[in-house]
């Protein structure tokens, strides 16, 4: 029972901002939680990677703004271990580099709590490898000094040995030093480093809003401002700071600094959102559509029933997979239930998931679309056959037409249904705050749901004079029907495919 034993306290290294850079350990301990503490430079997404009754609390500072004073925190650590709870305390970049967590270390350790800590990849490293700086490098420098660009203000004076640090031969590493870059600069040069030495600021290092500006200590401040970068940030200071327009490799991908609104539906969004986002983009997720259970299980349950009378099974989609084996596994049978019936996937996705099942599919198009599967189809004898198409009432009709005029019989049963969501007005504030680059649809339904959300409000316009890209042509034609311009259709209808097109079509404009 919990409350009958100490808990534990994982200090644990969030890494610097890209949510991949999570160590192994770090990832496993927080999935272990019953509590999480963390930080304004810990990437929310990591959140979601906890346990969904997990107790999520945000204990951020930043400069003049502290959600919670340190002595707090550790009083709070410190309590819900009393409960016996496991605790992740989630720190960005490491919790031992200017992160404070030896001060928790140390309360823990006096109240008697059992600790861990779980290094992270700090942000001193990181970032300047996500711009291109090498820290060392056998030509140019052979030591690296880490030092703090924010010192506590309740010191008397500066700890700092800044004639120690101009005569370093090395390369120097300031932490949260964007607010202080003027005076980091005056001082190193005041001390008897050259104003040409080279200097590189990097804000928002390893997401996809980072932004490096490179000069010299001369400089670095006019150019820092002319480009208005903003915290948190590392300032790099030495030879090495030149290797980055040899070595920029984070920031040349193709979709860098491109903003995308994907429309997909949530639980559907992360493969496609992680394309994107390894390509370079960053992704608003505005779902359009939220897949729910039919109001009735009645029509596909007695489809299940009577399984062996048909010829096919045709899955245009992962949700009908998901929702027809959900039955069948509920009227207590499995995939050798299906016996000989026929399988068809509309694509790779369906393939998969039905894979995943025991069952390799029949057909599967060369195109992945209705056309596709007619089409392929035709190969087939289908007259007469008897085929069921698990599928939302609301699909296209298309298909089963086209297959009905083939002579097939077809039974549409609604597996699920597609539901627009509830309008959100902090979503809405969040768009018109946006400069979209390209807004992305993956099914005439997410396309009709978005004209249904914005057509009367202030962001429709602004957003639709964003490039348009849709998964394929029958996504395009509902597109157009609804009034918007199509400037990007993927040639392979899947998200790869989309992600790819999008990559092409903004690397040529």
């Amino acid at each position: 029972m919990i409350g009958k034993k100490r808990g534990i306290v994982y200090l644990i290294g969030a890494g610097p901002g890209d949510p991949d850079l999570i160590t192994l350990k770090g990832l496993r301990c927080l999935k272990s939680a019953h509590v999480v503490v963390y930080d304004y430079l810990v990437n929310e997404s990591l959140l979601s990677l906890a346990d969904s009754d997990a107790e999520i609390i945000y204990v951020g500072k930043k400069s003049g703004l502290h959600t919670m004073h340190q002595r707090d925190i550790n009083k709070l650590l410190v309590e819900k271990a009393n409960e016996g709870l496991t605790v992740a305390r989630l720190k960005g970049g490491d919790p031992f580099i200017f992160g404070r967590g030896g001060e928790e270390a140390v309360a823990l350790s006096k109240a008697g709590i059992t600790f861990e800590i779980i290094p992270g990849i700090t942000s001193a490293i990181a970032v300047p490898a996500y711009a291109g700086i090498p820290l060392t490098h056998r030509d140019h420098s052979s030591a690296a000094c880490l030092i703090t660009g924010h010192e506590d203000p309740e010191k008397d004076k500066s700890k700092i040995n800044w004639e120690s640090l101009a005569q370093f031969s090395g390369t120097l590493v300031f932490l949260m030093g964007i607010a202080n870059l003027e005076k980091i600069a005056g001082k190193l040069v005041e001390n008897g480093l050259s104003e040409e030495t080279p200097a590189g600021v990097v804000s928002n290092g390893t997401t996809p809003n980072q932004r490096t500006v490179i000069g010299t200590l001369g400089t670095i401040c006019d150019r820092f401002t002319e480009q208005g970068l903003k915290p948190p940030g590392i300032i790099v200071v030495g030879d090495v700071v030149n290797l980055k327009e040899r070595i920029n490799w984070f920031e040349s991908r193709p979709l860098f600094g491109r903003v995308i609104l994907v429309t997909r539906p949530q639980e559907q969004a992360h493969d496609f959102t992680t394309r994107l986002t390894d390509l370079g983009a960053r992704c608003l997720l505005l779902p359009t559509i939220t897949i729910k259970p039919p109001e009735s299980w009645k029509d596909l349950d007695e489809a299940i029933r009577n399984i062996s009378v048909y010829d096919w099974i045709l899955f245009t989609s992962i949700n009908g997979v998901k929702y027809f084996f959900d039955r069948l596994y509920n009227a207590g049978k499995d995939a050798r239930s299906i016996g000989n019936v026929r399988i068809g996937a509309i694509g790779p996705k369906s393939e998969e998931a039905l894979v995943e099942r025991g069952i390799r599919p029949d057909l599967i198009p060369e195109e992945y679309f209705s056309g596709g599967v007619a089409d392929a189809l035709r190969e087939y004898e289908i007259q007469n056959k008897r085929i069921l198409m698990p599928r939302p009432l609301i699909a296209g009709k298309y298909l089963p037409e086209k297959l009905r005029e083939m002579g097939a019989l077809v039974d549409e049963v609604e597996a699920y249904r597609t539901v627009r969501p509830r309008d959100n007005q902090v979503e809405f504030d969040m768009l018109m705050k946006e400069e979209i680059d390209v807004v992305t649809f993956t099914s005439p339904s997410t396309v009709r749901n978005f004209v249904a959300m914005f057509k009367n409000r202030p962001a429709f316009d602004k957003i639709v004079r964003s490039k348009i890209a849709c998964i394929g042509p029958v996504t395009e034609r509902e597109a157009m029907k609804e009034g918007l311009k199509v400037s990007i259709v993927a040639n392979e209808y899947t998200a790869e495919g989309l992600s790819m097109a999008i990559a092409d079509f903004l690397g040529k404009s």
